[in-house]
């Protein structure tokens, strides 16, 4: 095998070898995705007939769609479909009437094209690439599907019927929107002239019932004794960061970390769009609101996190941690409100604490470098990374402590990493086991009247408790 070295000259027999080399490696250029048959037209034929009956039926409703409940509207659909399918002279089994039927509904009061998508528990991601691409998601793994929309007129259509309830604008002039669906999945679009390929529309689906941690043990997502050392952290009151790429399951993890926090607390929730679903009794959802067609009226997170701070909180739980809001975020950290949970984009949980540092300065804050390190080692205290593995699972592979500052750095120290074992063609193998190093914010725990057991930190005995007695 051949090293390539920085500023290295390679001679002949080597270029041969590394050739060869190359050669041997798998083309991806030939790789054709496989297509899912997901439509519920046939042909184009019943694409362009189903779209002649919504512009009539449409035309005959009028402004009654915005006044009609969902079982009345389908009541209309259903008389004005019957009209209008007649005046096409086209003769269908009920079969298909029933279905073309749905479709019309589906265009008129729905999402269109992609409604059956939605309704699909297996499907966490929907991906519109203009008019003639819709890819799915299903276990981590991408798929083509055989649904088109008409033209980019359809798209926009979609999109617009999707952020008019929010109150929120898609136009040349705002271009891009971040809204959200009534079941809670994240909706993001963008159209042109941003987006050259047409619009595009990514749905981020949720469970309609939030993952529980049983759930996630379930799906290998944690190790037992991690959970367990997670649901000590949550309910001592530690400031817990969740770090991970984009789609790893971060919101996921978040709100089954929130199921541990007690039903006494009054939590307040604070997010860009309201994703998170907290089952306890005493929450306050709070939800970003953008500029409007003058320019005027925005209020950010930070806004909202400033805000929180009066309503007498136990805890704030921030959706997502992604600009200058960071500084509020570790001021109210830092200032009796423990116990705060959040989000962060990042490349690992070192990765995590560096952003934390470029959002402050973000911020406009005039501070220096040492004073940012040492209200994030003072505002901090666990650091739980995610990751979307080869095979499409999600796994927690690291959970870092935030120790200290010494120097001009930030210590860490990994309390559970996952050891990779390999990979067999269909998962990837190996497990989330301690690291044997005890934190330091176990006396911590134990004032609060929490333990963690010994032997995940190479002692003998039954907690940490008994060995401080020894």
């Amino acid at each position: 095998m051949t090293i390539l070295r920085p500023n290295a000259r390679l001679k002949p027999a080597e270029l041969r070898t590394l050739g060869t080399s190359v050669a041997a490696l798998p083309a991806e250029a030939d790789w054709r995705p496989e297509v899912l048959k997901l439509s519920r037209f046939r042909d184009d034929g019943e694409v362009q007939l189903v779209n002649r009956i919504h512009a009539r039926v449409a035309s005959l409703l009028g402004r009654n769609v915005e006044a009609a409940s969902a079982e009345s509207m389908r009541s209309l659909v259903a008389d004005h479909f019957s009209t209008s399918l007649d005046e096409e002279h086209v003769t269908v089994n009920r079969t298909d009437r029933l279905r073309l039927q749905d479709a019309v509904f589906a265009e008129i009061v729905g999402y269109g094209p992609i409604q059956d998508l939605l309704h699909d528990d297996g499907i966490s991601e929907i991906m519109v690439n203009g008019a003639h691409q819709v890819w799915i998601e299903r276990e981590g793994k991408l798929y083509l599907t055989d649904i088109t929309f008409a033209d980019s007129d359809h798209v926009i259509r979609v999109i617009q019927r999707i952020i008019a309830p929010l109150g929120r604008r898609c136009d040349e002039a705002s271009p891009m929107v971040d809204a959200r669906l009534p079941d809670g999945s994240r909706v993001n679009a963008i159209i042109p002239p941003l987006s050259l390929v047409g619009p595009v529309l990514t749905v981020r689906k949720f469970r309609r019932v939030p993952l529980s941690p049983d759930e996630l043990l379930r799906h290998a997502s944690i190790s037992p004794e991690a959970l367990q050392f997670l649901r000590t952290c949550v309910r001592g009151r530690l400031n817990i960061i969740v770090a991970g790429g984009s789609g790893a399951g971060k919101t996921t993890l978040l709100n089954a970390l929130s199921s541990y926090i007690s039903t006494r607390e009054r939590i307040v929730t604070i997010e860009d769009a309201a994703e998170l679903r907290l089952q306890q009794m005493h929450v306050i959802t709070l939800e970003t609101r953008p500029a409007n067609v003058e320019s005027h009226g925005e209020i950010t997170i930070r806004d909202l996190l400033r805000n929180a701070l009066r309503m007498r909180p136990d805890r704030i739980v921030i959706g997502e941690c992604r600009g200058p809001e960071a500084l509020d975020m570790l001021q109210a950290m830092n200032t009796g409100h423990d116990g705060s949970l959040t989000t962060i984009h990042a490349n690992g949980p070192r990765d995590a604490l560096a952003r934390i540092e470029t959002m402050v300065l973000m911020s406009g804050a005039d501070l220096p470098l040492r004073a940012i390190r040492e209200q994030v080692v003072s505002a901090i205290d666990l650091v739980v990374y995610v990751e979307r593995m080869q095979d499409g699972t999600r796994k927690i592979t690291q959970i870092s402590e935030v120790r200290g500052y010494e120097g001009d750095l930030i210590t860490m120290q990994d309390l559970f990493v996952f050891q990779r074992e390999g990979f067999d063609g269909q998962r990837v193998l190996g497990a989330l086991r301690p690291s044997g190093i005890r934190p330091a914010f176990s006396d911590q725990l134990l004032s609060r009247g929490l333990e963690l057991p010994l032997n995940w930190f190479g002692y003998e005995g039954d907690s940490v408790a008994e060995a401080d007695r020894n």
